[in-house]
């Protein structure tokens, strides 16, 4: 998997305004197979303890998981992550001008780097990846059983991202520095939260919009200490109905009504009082794309409505399709 981080910038027609925003998460090559495609049932792989609908890191146990599937199966590659799949989404909504979005990195010195490459040039983002040869790409397997989604990651060189050797540059930093809306995927705390903090901080002191998705239940559970830092700084956050009531239980809300969650995670403690919190939650569990759509309006300013209009119809094109694809343009007014 590949750990990274990005930077978004939008511009417009005449008048030219320049808008910025910034992703940070995880991003990888997602193995699937073209058979169902990646209809796999789960009593196949019973070895692996995969639960029907869950995102989980791989363990050692797991390792043999990603060959079985490529033997077993005719198997096709995606560029996935929530944050990549977060940027195209957006350059998708967005259309031009093409490489409205600049995407850093860290992958592997093999051919899944050379995948991700080729992708995002394919999805007009222009990306500047941080190259290492400590480990290679990650890989990310995708079971995928009715309407449940299970999902195995193996991190790989997203455990190599290094903030002293990428975001910390001169050169990364003036990118950070022009964005006035950063997007941080909740995974991106399992492998540089200082990283997360600095941007957060960087944010906050400016009065730029900083927002976070809980990505999936573990974060809330094993990551807690980590996501509890950076929530102060939280000026919007994402989740679904399962990553919500997990954060519920690990903050000792007392309550599984979500509207309730909502309310009790927005009176959290907050740095910057400039701007109300806002969170929201979704039910199913594609918040990434509903995020994105959302996001895709935000950095043009429109209203609260609009953002949530476009992070419906983002998510109602590509929960029909396989992974995250899109049509050529987007029929969104």
């Amino acid at each position: 998997m590949l750990s990274s981080f990005s930077a978004q910038f939008f511009k417009e027609q005449e008048p030219i305004i320049f808008q910025w925003s910034l992703y940070f998460g995880l991003v990888y090559t997602k193995v699937g197979s073209k058979e169902g495609p990646w209809r796999i049932h789960l009593k196949k792989f019973q070895g692996y303890s995969l639960k029907p609908n869950d995102q989980i890191l791989a363990e050692e146990k797991h390792k043999e998981l990603f060959d079985e599937l490529v033997k077993k199966f005719k198997v096709e590659y995606h560029a996935g992550g929530s944050t990549q799949n977060s940027i195209k989404v957006a350059q998708w909504m967005i259309q031009q001008p093409h490489k409205a979005a600049t995407f850093f990195g860290c992958i592997g010195i093999d051919k899944f780097g050379e995948i991700l490459k080729k992708k995002a040039a394919e999805a007009h983002v222009d990306a500047h990846y941080y190259e290492q040869n400590e480990q290679p790409t990650g890989t990310c397997a995708a079971c995928i059983t009715g309407g449940n989604r299970s999902l195995v990651a193996n991190l790989a060189a997203a455990n190599c991202y290094k903030k002293e050797k990428h975001l910390d540059m001169e050169k990364n930093w003036m990118l950070v520095d022009k964005a006035r809306v950063y997007y941080i995927a909740g995974f991106f705390l399992t492998v540089s939260p200082e990283s997360v903090l600095k941007v957060a901080h960087h944010a906050s002191e400016n009065n730029r919009i900083f927002t976070l998705n809980l990505s999936a239940p573990f974060i809330s559970q094993f990551y807690k200490e980590s996501l509890m830092k950076v929530m102060p700084f939280v000026d919007i956050l994402f989740g679904n109905e399962m990553e919500a009531a997990t954060f519920a239980r690990e903050q000792g809300f007392e309550t599984e009504d979500i509207k309730e969650i909502a309310r009790k995670t927005q009176a959290l403690p907050k740095v910057n009082s400039k701007r109300q919190r806002i969170v929201i939650f979704t039910q199913g569990r594609e918040d990434t794309i509903l995020a994105t759509g959302f996001l895709s309006q935000l950095v043009s300013d429109k209203p609260l409505t609009a953002c949530v209009r476009a992070g419906h119809y983002a998510a109602s094109v590509i929960i029909r399709r396989t992974g995250c694809t899109f049509p050529e343009k987007p029929d969104f007014h």
